[in-house]
């Protein structure tokens, strides 16, 4: 399937005929939620299938044959085929107080192990300060998981991940505790003990600290790239949508950015934007060119409402609009030097939850150069 497929299915996302299938999905709960993984001509990409959207979607997902193969069908005319990775061992699994193992962190995509260390946030418990996208407490809330990931659970966990399922890089986001370090703090105690239990590149992500000698501790504690998402740019977009988030402004992003990059270096920095909330495909290229020049890799991933926040009715971007965005912004990428297989770890490696990295994979050679 070429890079505007995968950029279609997770706009609209997929009818599954055997909702089993593959790895449980989640619906609800801290992000990516809602979504399946399935792996297309050996990409892993995640797509929505418990949305609004997806139960209207023009593709249809046949069960699985034998092989675990599944035909994909748009309107009734077959577009290709899809797996889905298998349901990870590690799961299996509980702590020695009896916690499972899948409480503490999940398989994202293929091999990726994520944990959202804090699974409570100060913007989360107001109505006047949450992120209108975010669903952090839906999972805590459901018995899915526990409020407090310790360093030693993380690490036995990953530890497992590595052994079982061949895990090959992990992702620590936070709710944020505090308005001052931002969950930098717990970041570094918990990517210390997994380091010290397992050599596994790790991305910490979190609002930028109140300091910037965070990033060197952050470094120095084994975090090997750092995630800071904006999310949404436009000011009065995010005045509106994330309240609490935007009281750090958009020029403090940028200030860590600059500060950042040199502790972990180009293309080790990354932001996470969500297309379709309303920021304008030229004002989504202009930060990804500002971000580029600092060294950082700009994610931007389709916008995909989740069950039971304020925005669980928003539509997903257009497909064409996704295309257009996407594809300057690739070339972009190459032009600054820049591409998500350089990227040690975290969601611009991974890159399930946006065609980005496929687009950049179909940059003609000539501007590989």
């Amino acid at each position: 399937m070429t890079a505007t497929m995968i950029a279609k299915l997770q706009s609209h996302g997929i009818r599954l005929a055997d909702p089993k299938a593959g790895v449980a999905s989640r619906r609800g709960g801290a992000g990516p939620s809602d979504h399946k993984a399935v792996t297309i001509d050996g990409v892993t990409v995640m797509v929505p299938v418990h949305t609004a959207p997806a139960f209207d979607s023009p593709f249809q997902a046949s069960a699985p044959d034998a092989d675990g193969r599944v035909e994909v069908t748009c309107d009734e005319r077959r577009v290709g085929s899809l797996n889905f990775p298998p349901r990870p061992r590690f799961y299996d699994r509980a702590t020695a107080d009896g916690i499972p193992y899948s409480h503490i962190a999940t398989l994202h995509g293929r091999d990726v192990l994520a944990t959202t260390i804090l699974q409570t946030c100060i913007r989360y418990q107001s109505r006047t300060k949450t992120c209108q996208f975010c669903a952090i407490g839906q999972s805590l809330a459901a018995g899915r998981t526990i409020a407090h990931k310790t360093p030693a659970q993380l690490a036995e966990v990953a530890r497992a991940a590595v052994e079982l399922d061949r895990v090959r890089h992990m992702v620590m986001t936070t709710g944020t505790p505090n308005a001052t370090d931002r969950g930098a703090a717990v970041l570094c105690d918990s990517a210390a003990a997994v380091k010290a239990a397992v050599a596994l590149p790790i991305q910490g992500q979190c609002e930028p600290p109140d300091d910037d000698a965070w990033f060197a501790r952050m470094r120095d504690a084994g975090i090997d790239t750092l995630g800071m998402h904006l999310e949404v740019v436009t000011p009065e977009l995010r005045q509106r949508i994330m309240p609490g988030k935007a009281s750090v402004p958009v020029e403090r992003y940028m200030t860590a950015f600059a500060a950042a990059v040199p502790v972990f270096g180009r293309g080790q920095v990354s932001t996470y934007i969500l297309a379709g909330l309303g920021d304008t495909r030229e004002t989504l290229l202009d930060i990804s060119a500002r971000l580029i020049a600092l060294g950082v890799y700009p994610f931007i991933v389709p916008f995909v409402p989740i069950s039971g926040t304020p925005l669980e009715g928003h539509p997903s971007p257009d497909p064409a609009f996704m295309a257009s965005v996407l594809q300057p912004l690739a070339r972009m990428l190459r032009e600054g030097g820049l591409a998500a297989e350089d990227v040690k770890a975290g969601c611009a490696r991974c890159g399930a939850c946006s065609a980005l990295s496929t687009f950049e994979k179909l940059l003609p050679a000539r501007e590989a150069a």
